[in-house]
């Protein structure tokens, strides 16, 4: 008589043996048995919200009332619940217990979980969107190309510099958006996109902050009116007749060095700040000055000669350099406009280009020529005064003479010399060398598979500026710490030389002091001197009176 197997256990089994599960466990249990399963398992789903689970959670409480086993639990059965789930909370602001600070990593991760969320909205809006045009670049076709050549960014990291763009796009009624490129700091990067704005958008976002600076102007001004009206009743100081020389006034919107207009921000997920425009005087100083950004735009800039902002302003001057130095693209992909193009010639210089619809693209051979006579600089070249077109600081005003006779009487100065700098679209063949190197090193993106390989243009005055260029495509980008090539470490200038001292003479010399007989003799001469006086007046005095 054979016995029937005990535990679940399988014929053939040892005793004492663990019971073998069915391969297909779902297909031994009755339905009773699979609903419980299931039961059990939605009771088993834990929270989103809190990590619990509602088994857990009824196993505890029943596990409390079997060992108080108070009167009426029907009744306090909620309250116990309630305790249960106290026990169990703690509280973020708790300073008692030890609580473990987020990682730098969490902490942007929480920040940066907001561009993956996808706006709410219907199918049929998505889709409408996606049919209107947009200014948001392909940012990984990009990515891609740069990847060949091996710079830029990785793909991860490119990827929410996009995401980053688009909310960019979102939020300002922006009309091209382009990233250009990331500058490195010794707290935080910078991320640097460039933009031009729709007509008209730019002028409403600076009314609107203009309303804000007057506002905080005109509340700083009544605090110190007090203050101003004593010391101008206590100030009676002679006041110099120097007059510094001219300010050189910064170049409007969309002209010369402020024709773009700048966003940075310190990671993808931040909040983009717009950087102020470039003034002459940030610039000439920039040239004589070497700094790391920090990569907070309310640093000072801290540095001799005297840096007139803080590093926002900083920034800004160091992108308008290396944007007019390092972007380039190949030879006949822009052109200038045949309508506007004797106006330009009259005024002095062209400053506007449009696109050739009809370029067919430069083979790669001859883009990675060495005589760099197929790529052109796109943007202006700034001068020695910090401006892309010169402006005359001697020029005369209705102002400068108060009558006719003062134009007279007053010199005029001498005229400077206009500076002149390479026109628009100038060669890269006419860039002045970089301490006997070549200002550029054009490469091909691989010699293994020249047929598929792009061209590669690699800056040696500003290291870390590159450009790519294939067919009708080309792309400038930089990632560097925003310095300029130096042969040598880099000195500060020196300070002026000490100012001369008032040159000597009688009528500031201090004379010594006289002695005590020097000044017996000086009164006995002085009172001879009174005595023959009056003599000689009473002697006077007879004689007209004997007349």
């Amino acid at each position: 008589m054979s016995e029937t197997p005990k535990n679940n256990e399988l014929p053939g089994s040892q005793y004492g043996s663990k019971p073998q599960t069915p391969k297909n466990m779902e297909l031994n249990l009755n339905p009773k048995e699979q609903d419980y399963m299931n039961a059990k398992a939605y009771l088993l789903t834990c929270s989103t919200n809190t990590g619990y689970n509602l088994y857990d959670h009824l196993s505890r409480v029943l596990t409390k009332v079997l060992d108080q086993r108070p009167q009426n639990v029907v009744d306090i059965f909620e309250d116990i619940s309630k305790e249960t789930k106290r026990s169990k909370f703690t509280s973020d602001v708790d300073t008692v217990q030890d609580k473990i600070d987020q990682s730098t990593e969490v902490a942007l991760s929480k920040i940066q979980e907001k561009l993956f969320l996808k706006g709410g909205g219907e199918e049929g809006e998505a889709e409408q969107d996606e049919e209107v045009e947009t200014p948001l670049p392909n940012l990984m076709e990009l990515c891609f190309f740069f990847e060949q050549a091996g710079i830029g960014l990785n793909r991860e990291e490119i990827f929410r510099c996009w995401l980053a763009l688009k909310e960019l796009v979102d939020h300002h009624p922006l009309q091209h958006v382009r990233f250009w490129g990331k500058i490195l700091g010794t707290e935080q990067n910078y991320l640097v996109a460039e933009v031009e704005y729709r007509e008209g958008g730019e002028e409403e976002e600076e009314e609107e902050e203009a309303e804000e600076a007057q506002d905080e102007d005109a509340t700083e001004k009544e605090e110190g009116e007090g203050d101003e009206d004593e010391e101008a009743e206590e100030d009676d100081t002679p006041k110099p007749d120097y007059k510094p020389p001219a300010v050189i006034p910064k170049e409007e919107n969309r002209t010369g060095a402020n024709k773009k207009t700048y966003f940075v921000c310190n990671d993808p997920g931040k909040p983009w700040s717009k950087l102020p425009p470039v003034t002459p005087a940030q610039l000439q100083t920039a040239r004589k000055v070497k700094k790391f950004f920090t990569g907070r735009l309310d640093a000072p800039v801290i540095s001799y000669p005297p840096f007139p902002g803080n590093e926002a302003n900083f920034l800004r001057a160091q992108i308008a350099r290396i944007s007019a130095g390092t972007h380039v693209s190949p030879l006949g992909f822009y052109q200038f406009d045949e309508e506007e193009e004797e106006e330009e010639e009259g005024e002095g210089g062209r400053e506007n280009f449009v696109e050739n619809l009809d370029f067919e693209g430069i083979p790669v051979r001859d883009l990675v020529d060495p005589g760099l006579q197929n790529w052109v600089h796109h943007v202006l070249h700034i001068l020695p005064q910090g401006r892309c077109s010169w402006f005359n600081p001697v020029q005369k005003s209705e102002d400068d003479f108060e009558d006719e006779e003062e134009e007279e009487e007053r010199e005029e100065p001498d005229e400077p010399e206009p500076e002149v700098g390479p026109p628009l679209l100038t060669p890269l063949s006419e860039d002045v060398e970089v301490d006997g190197m070549p200002p550029w090193t054009p490469k091909m993106s691989s010699n293994l598979i020249p047929q598929y390989a792009i061209s590669v243009m690699h800056s040696n005055l500003w290291p870390g500026a590159h450009a790519f260029a294939l067919e009708k495509k080309f792309e400038n980008v930089y990632i560097g710490w925003g310095h300029k090539y130096a042969a040598d470490n880099y000195s500060p200038p020196p300070p002026p030389p000490i100012q001369d001292e008032f040159p000597s003479g009688p009528e500031i010399t201090e004379a010594e002091d006289p002695t005590p007989e020097e000044e017996a003799a000086l009164r006995a001469a002085q009172q001879e001197a009174a005595e023959a006086a009056e003599d000689m007046e009473e002697a006077e005095e007879e004689e007209d009176e004997d007349d």
